[in-house]
């Protein structure tokens, strides 16, 4: 590939690097195709890069005629592709809009995408419920006709339909309105859509005020309606900024683990918060903020209109001078892109950000329990139990050959963690690695807590799930068996191929990666083995800080503890001034373990009296 590079035109352009297989991996854009594809053969602290390159064996372009026609270009074949290591707004079909219609009576409709076709669209909304109960709102205060007919000439019938006699539309059909009073209800209902409160509301009342004076008081009480609805709706949004202009705000926050990124969108208009939706991409975990941030503002505004005035961002975007002339374009006036470090405006970016921290949790939270629900009704018939398993534990052991060994049991209820019920055993009986013997040892004292009425351990399990393979399995059903528990299931998950073991069954059940349940195994699984990893670690610390001081003269035990749970660890221990240990100990013994210990902290670690002497550094 290098070779080709060499290859490739100083012009702007679009590059889709593929596999070895032709799928294409990622697309970009550059003003200078060949600058920007050679970047990527450099040698790179980017993870992303470093993966993407590994698994590219080819790449093409297309030129373009300027970098803004590359902006356009990237973003469709981005649509087209999907390409893995971009980051993509997600399927936008379950984003609808508003759409009034082009024609000489418009009329609304929802939408679920945005064409060029002449009409305005408003949006995109996160909930086509928003978006109903928005339409039946408009129709009751504008009376905008709903039908399908085209109305270019009116009348086009005899008689109007039911709407217009339960007062939710004008009916142009018949000609009882004329073009130019309907154009009005369009204008209000643009004006009403795009934030602009502040306007329709003087622009009615100053039309009522007119109808009074011409004495057309059922026309004027018309209005009246219309301004008392908007006024009630619009009472709520208060929120108000020091700069009343037309702005979006735009921020996010990442969940690293399933590589998801929620964008919230804040629409101030006339100084006001108007409304705010979430959107959701996905972006790998090490992608830097300007990229999500670019991708986002790129694949949004091709989407939806209309382009307001000012767009805040948490930080600088990629191509920057490049995305501001599309919008522009898009928006038909200049668009400024800003970054607010301080002041009220960066206060409420940040609110922006907490906001889509929040719908970033709800929706793994939603997106948790209809898995885990599913998980555990997949997991019921897979193992052919009578009661959906609904308390689960897993069990998992931790040493280091054999020493400190710990055992963990970590419960689940409904596949939610249940922390308050976790425990953690120190290994008693067992001596060396024998781990299957570990295992039947931390069941066995779970389950005899249990039938002794210890509440710490009741109730017991629907299902036990054993870190390991077919003999850490058979160890603990043998405890089950000895204490009369059999009834109670049991599986066992090994790590290095993922496979299930069940008793009685010769060949393990291997599931895909992508099956609810094994998923939710694995994150019961792992959540046991971190405990018991957590706690052995605890052990080894203790271990090393208690076998380094005991070489310590004049450190008794009294003191080994305190230093332990002032340091933490050996390491910590190490790390510290002088005057730190001595908060501790004695100034003859802080000294004599800190000479011991040989510390050599680097300078921003020190404090300012570290040195040997117990002297204080002086500032110059």
């Amino acid at each position: 590939m290098e070779a080709k590079v060499r290859q490739l035109p100083a012009e702007p352009g679009v590059y889709l690097f593929k596999d070895s297989e032709g799928r294409i991996l990622y697309v970009g854009k550059a003003a200078a195709l060949r600058e920007r594809v050679r970047s990527y053969f450099q040698t790179t602290d980017d993870l992303k890069t470093q993966r993407l390159m590994r698994e590219a064996s080819d790449f093409e372009y297309i030129v373009t005629r300027s970098e803004r026609d590359a902006l356009i270009l990237e973003a469709t074949l981005i649509k087209r592709h999907q390409p893995h290591y971009n980051i993509r707004l997600k399927d936008d079909k379950r984003y609808p809009y508003i759409k009034l219609t082009n024609a000489p009576f418009p009329k609304l409709e929802l939408v679920r995408r945005a064409e060029r076709d002449g009409a305005q669209y408003f949006g995109p909304y996160t909930g086509g419920d928003t978006v109903r109960e928005t339409l039946k709102l408009l129709q009751k205060v504008f009376r905008l006709r709903t039908c399908t007919l085209s109305i270019e000439r009116p009348p086009v019938r005899k008689r109007p339909c039911l709407d217009h006699y339960i007062g939710l539309c004008d009916a142009p059909c018949v000609g009882a309105i004329s073009q130019e009073a309907y154009g009005k209800l369009v204008q209000g209902v643009a004006l009403f859509l795009r934030g602009r409160s502040d306007e329709l509301v003087s622009e009615l009342r100053e039309r009522m005020e007119r109808a009074s004076e011409r004495l057309e008081f059922e026309h004027a009480a018309r209005l009246r309606d219309q301004l008392t609805v908007i006024e009630k709706l619009l009472a709520g949004h208060k929120e108000s900024v020091s700069r009343p202009m037309e702005r979006d705000l735009i921020a996010y926050a990442l969940d690293s683990e399933s590589q998801t990124v929620c964008v919230q969108v804040f629409f101030m208009r006339g100084g006001k918060l108007v409304g705010r939706e979430s959107f959701f991409l996905d972006a790998p975990s090490e992608a830097a903020e300007a990229e999500i941030v670019t991708a986002f503002v790129k694949q949004y505004y091709e989407k939806t209109a209309p382009v307001p005035k000012e767009i805040v961002v948490p930080c600088a975007l990629d191509e920057p001078e490049a995305i501001r002339d599309w919008l522009s374009e898009r928006r038909g006036g200049p668009v400024t892109l800003r970054v607010i470090a301080r002041g009220p405006t960066r206060k409420l970016l940040e609110l922006v950000a907490h906001n889509a921290e929040l719908a970033l949790r709800e929706r793994a939270a939603h997106m948790a329990e209809r898995t885990d629900d599913r998980a555990l009704r997949e997991l019921q018939v897979m193992l052919q139990l009578q009661n959906l398993p609904q308390r689960m534990e897993a069990y998992d052991i931790s040493n280091f050959q054999g020493r400190e060994a710990v055992g963990s049991m970590v419960v689940f209820s409904a596949g939610v963690a249940k922390k308050s019920e976790y425990r953690r055993f120190r290994i008693q009986t067992v001596s060396g690695t024998d781990d299957f013997s570990m295992i039947a040892e931390i069941v066995k004292r779970r389950l005899e807590r249990a039938r002794a009425g210890d509440a710490k351990f009741l109730p017991l399990p629907d299902l036990i799930l054993i870190d390991g393979g077919k003999g850490q399995l058979n160890a603990a059903r043998t405890v089950l068996r000895a204490l009369g528990l059999e009834r109670i299931p049991a599986v066992a998950l090994a790590k290095e191929h993922e496979h299930i073991f069940i008793e009685g069954r010769a060949q393990p059940i291997v599931l895909p990666r992508e099956s609810p349940v094994l998923q939710l195994l694995q994150r019961i699984r792992d959540e046991a083995h971190r405990f018991a990893l957590s706690y052995h670690r605890v052990l080894r610390q203790r271990e090393f800080l208690q076998s380094a001081l005991d070489e310590i003269v004049g450190i008794g035990p009294k003191r080994k503890q305190q230093l332990f749970e002032r340091f933490g660890s050996l390491q910590g221990l190490k790390r510290a001034g002088l005057c730190e240990l001595q908060e501790v100990l004695s100034v003859t013994a802080a000294r004599r373990l800190y000479q011991a210990l040989r510390v050599h902290a680097p300078q921003s670690a020190k404090s300012l009296c570290d040195r040997t002497d117990g002297s204080p550094k002086r500032h110059r």
